[in-house]
């Protein structure tokens, strides 16, 4: 009986160590190539910590230093790969994605990091002009597979061509293959000027979402609060607008 007792002390004790040691380890933070908010210093599909950069990535990492929490930083491709990681496993994150009512009950929410204007993108001698979704029905549009702009343009029975990086969709536009670029705005924009594309002309501003933080619902309410008044604490003494300053 006394043995039995210590197993099981012994066994408490160990559950309580893992479960303390747990708690300390970093947030595992996921992001892709969506600039300007986060981007790989060299452009390409996979980078660690001081290689990513953009407005959210210096965003997250001053909040994460504010609020004491250790993270990792890794970007990685493609999106819907990354969401599903952030979504399924414990102590992982992903940034920035739209907060959408589908989406409120999957995560804990840090934000907002920035503004999405949801738009329709053609090319400078473009004469299409629209005032409202419904019209784009006639047009071929390109959308970004796994992105809300896409998924919400399926939902309102339209049926985007999608692709895999959205760079090809600025490609796809210059060559003829889609009339119109459903993106974000800034985010659309300074993309296409990467490809050396400039002067797309903005057709319909047709929806718009604020980007957030979304982390795993495991991870705690006291680490999400730290994080959200880290932010606010950014967002008040004005190094949110100093960040995203430096790109825009």
């Amino acid at each position: 009986m006394f043995k039995t007792t210590l197993v099981a002390l012994a066994a408490s004790l160990s559950l309580g160590a893992g479960a303390a040691q747990a708690a300390s380890e970093p947030i595992n933070l996921l992001t892709e190539n969506f600039p300007p908010y986060n981007m790989a210093v060299d452009g390409k599909n996979f980078a660690r910590d001081e290689h990513i950069t953009g407005i959210a990535a210096d965003i997250v990492r001053e909040m994460f230093k504010r609020a004491g929490v250790d993270y990792t930083l890794t970007l990685r491709f493609p999106w819907e790969r990354i969401y599903k990681m952030a979504l399924e496993m414990p102590g992982y994150g992903v940034f920035v994605t739209a907060r959408l009512p589908e989406r409120e009950a999957l995560f804990n929410w840090v934000g907002p990091i920035g503004p999405d204007d949801w738009v329709l993108l053609a090319r400078a001698d473009s004469g299409i002009e629209l005032s409202s979704l419904e019209q784009a029905r006639q047009y071929r549009i390109g959308a970004y597979k796994g992105d809300a702009i896409g998924e919400h343009l399926v939902a309102q029975g339209l049926e985007p061509s999608l692709a895999l990086r959205d760079q090809t969709n600025v490609e796809k536009l210059q060559n003829g293959s889609i009339d119109l670029w459903a993106t974000g705005d800034p985010a659309g924009r300074f993309l296409a000027k990467q490809q050396g594309v400039t002067g797309l002309k903005r057709v319909l501003r047709f929806d718009s979402a604020e980007l957030y933080l979304a982390l795993n619902k495991q991870v705690s309410d006291e680490t999400v609060k730290k994080l959200q008044a880290a932010l606010e604490q950014m967002r008040a003494d004005g190094t949110l607008d100093s960040i995203t300053g430096r790109y825009l």
